[in-house]
């Protein structure tokens, strides 16, 4: 085990003060699983007072925060563990539908601890109301946990709903055979009973082991219905420790985020933490949305040197970012790994908000991006290279976007890790400078899906044709390979890619950009999705407010139109203008293009204008002439250019950011014509 010397405490002005772990060794073991690590920092006499993570509430009092020590944390995690193997047994499935904060950290590491197999989703309104139940009967029918944890005032909201008069009785029946156990009854027991069951310091470890499925992680749905994986420990804790190298993090390091915490990068980096021994500052996802200069103000007070981010954050930080309206000043000099996921990652939007942000002290060799998924535990890869200097980095780009690997040197993170581009069709690996589907094979790969044994096949045992080779996990991801030291650049989605009548191919978030680009001041940034129907390019598009002039609504439509033929060379056949909140996204701020074709063909868009150009055969024409004539109010006219417009004025109403349903009216479904 490393040596520790003494602590020195660092000040800088008036931000807050953290201690220097000036001897730290970083070759000490590696552990089996990540909760072991945690376990081992609270032993040691200079971790035990360290932070590990500090919870910011959601205000604009940033003081106004709470903190787990890493002996807090450890001693609160044995105590949720013991309690929850009073009503469970080692082996058992859980629920855990706990709202972001401190208490989710403690109950997730509790459940690693007390060898359960854990299932942490978003907590939906208890009310279950407006159709927000949907992911939680999917987990409970495929996951059949025996318990829920959730927050005292949450479990009587759902007894309530159970008592109540539902007319939902597959959910009720679902809720009313689960065991409810509430957090403050596995957290708030005598100090000396807790104690007395900790036992020794370093009594033999009865968690999860290494090869025990501890977590059931959902994929994002961008591409689909979010699917189950099943993650080991083992596979788990060599994940985070992957990225640990990969972002030479350390004791030293102060993580910022406000990603969600029970799923994908949020949740890994609450792993990341702990196997670094570092201190993460956490804050929940609609704290930053509301207010984007808390982000900012969080990485100033606490000196982060890492803070994961969404690519389509930065232009929203950007613009509403606040840096001259704030109270306290602006500092980003610490920064040592601004972690940039959500593929695709623009150039021009990174360029914008290191040029936005260099005079507060951002440095440009601090962009981090980076490139994950759930089936592989979420970290993959980065292209980030610890800097030499204070300068922009020398990393290329390639059809606007930038890399998120570097392929061409033997680097430790990559050792026992491949990735290949592969043909998707003849499972043959391609050469570098052709698209193709991405392969991973590394000891990070999950299990597969739960209760899907064909998909599992198909996805996680990919092997190369006509070659001997390792099982390759076949992420559903396009990308590219290119330059001496094999950038590797991540350019969509398998299942997205939009084929043209010229037998050419493009990735949809290209034509997204393109219309948006077309008129910044009435869309929505990062809310349009392109797709397909009937061999037909259609855009949906969010509006920024609720135009109601008609003659402004046509204009943005044939601008829309315009920009993306002269930006891509695609003819768009359809432009459907919605009302914000439309367009549906995963929780992480992925456009769900299938879920959006969905509720445009079954009338569940809420549209203002519609407008058709050129003759695109009679099926499609036929479907916009249905979707026109079965809203029931509005006018068609000539558009210029040929197009055929609709046009639907709604009432006012107040438009909600990241909102998955929008409240305005509906059309009747196409299949109610058919």
């Amino acid at each position: 085990m490393q040596k520790l010397g003494k602590t020195a405490p660092t000040q800088n002005r008036k931000h807050t003060t953290m201690m220097n772990y000036e001897n730290y060794d970083p070759s000490y073991p590696d552990q089996p699983v990540v909760d072991l690590y945690l376990q081992v920092w609270a032993n040691l006499p200079a971790f035990r007072s360290k932070p590990a993570f500090v919870w910011v509430e959601d205000s604009a009092a940033i003081d106004a925060k709470s903190t787990l020590t890493y002996s807090q944390l450890n001693d609160s995690v044995q105590c949720i563990a013991s309690q929850l193997l009073i009503p469970l047994q080692r082996g058992d499935t859980v629920v855990i539908l706990c709202s972001p904060g401190l208490e989710l950290v403690e109950t997730i590491f509790g459940c690693q601890r007390a060898g359960l197999l854990s299932v942490p989703i978003s907590p939906p309104d208890p009310s279950f109301t407006n159709q927000n139940f949907h992911h939680l009967i999917r987990a409970l029918s495929q996951t059949k946990p025996k318990a829920a944890i959730a927050h005292p005032t949450y479990i009587t909201s759902i007894n309530h709903y159970i008592s109540s008069s539902s007319s939902n009785k597959k959910l009720v029946h679902m809720l009313q055979s689960l065991h409810w156990i509430s957090t403050v009854d596995i957290k708030a027991k005598d100090r000396k009973l807790q104690h007395s069951q900790l036992g020794p310091k370093f009594s033999p470890y009865k968690g999860c082991r290494a090869e025990d499925v501890y977590l059931v992680q959902y994929t994002s749905g961008a591409t689909g219905i979010p699917k189950p994986v099943l993650v080991t420990a083992g596979s788990a804790a060599h994940n985070v420790r992957t990225a640990r190298k990969a972002y030479d993090l350390h004791p030293n390091s102060v993580i910022v985020s406000w990603l969600p915490q029970y799923h994908d990068c949020g949740l890994m980096f609450l792993l990341l933490t702990i196997v670094s021994g570092a201190t993460s500052v956490l804050t929940s996802p609609a704290a930053f949305v509301n207010r984007p200069r808390l982000w900012l103000e969080l990485i100033t007070q606490f000196k982060a040197t890492c803070t994961p981010v969404p690519s389509f954050a930065l232009p929203l930080v950007v613009k509403r970012g606040g840096i001259d309206k704030g109270t306290s000043p602006i500092h980003l000099w610490s920064l040592q790994n601004l972690i940039i996921i959500n593929e695709p990652i623009y150039r021009d939007a990174v360029e914008q908000f290191v040029n936005v942000f260099r005079t507060f002290g951002l440095n440009p060799s601090s962009i981090s991006p980076s490139y994950g998924l759930a089936e592989n535990c979420t970290f993959v890869s980065t292209a980030w290279r610890r800097p030499c200097s204070n300068h922009v980095p020398n990393m290329p780009s390639y059809n606007k976007l930038l890399p998120s690997a570097r392929l061409g040197q033997n680097d430790d993170e990559l050792v026992d890790m491949d990735i290949i581009v592969v043909n998707d069709e003849t499972h043959e690996a391609v050469e570098d400078g052709i698209e193709g589907e991405i392969w991973v094979s590394s000891p990070s790969n999950a299990s597969g899906y739960l209760g899907h044994p064909t998909m599992t096949r198909e996805v996680y045992y990919g092997r190369l044709k006509n070659k001997v080779s390792r099982s390759f996990l076949r992420t559903g991801d396009r990308g590219v390979v290119k330059g001496d030291e094999r950038y590797l650049f991540v350019m969509g989605r398998c299942a997205d890619v939009i084929k043209r009548q010229n037998h050419e191919e493009i990735h949809p978030h290209y034509i997204e950009a393109a219309a948006y680009n077309s008129s910044p001041w009435f869309l929505r940034a990062g809310c349009s999705a392109a797709f397909e129907i009937s061999n037909t390019v259609v855009v949906v598009v969010e509006m920024q407010r609720n135009e109601k002039e008609i003659g402004v609504l046509r204009k943005i439509c044939e601008g829309v139109r315009k920009g993306v033929a002269e930006e891509e060379r695609v003819e768009v056949g359809m432009v459907v203008l919605v009302r914000s909140g439309s367009v549906p996204k995963t929780t992480s701020g992925k456009i769900q293009r299938w879920a959006t074709k969905d509720k445009l063909i079954g009338g569940k868009m809420s549209v203002l204008m519609e407008m058709r150009f050129g003759d695109y055969g009679d099926s499609f024409s036929s479907f916009g002439i249905i979707i026109g004539e079965s809203e029931g109010k509005g006018d068609y006219g000539r558009g210029r250019g040929g197009g055929k417009t609709k046009v639907v004025v709604g009432e006012e109403r107040e438009d909600i950011f990241l909102s998955f349903s929008s409240n305005g009216p509906l059309r009747p479904s196409l299949l109610s014509f058919l």
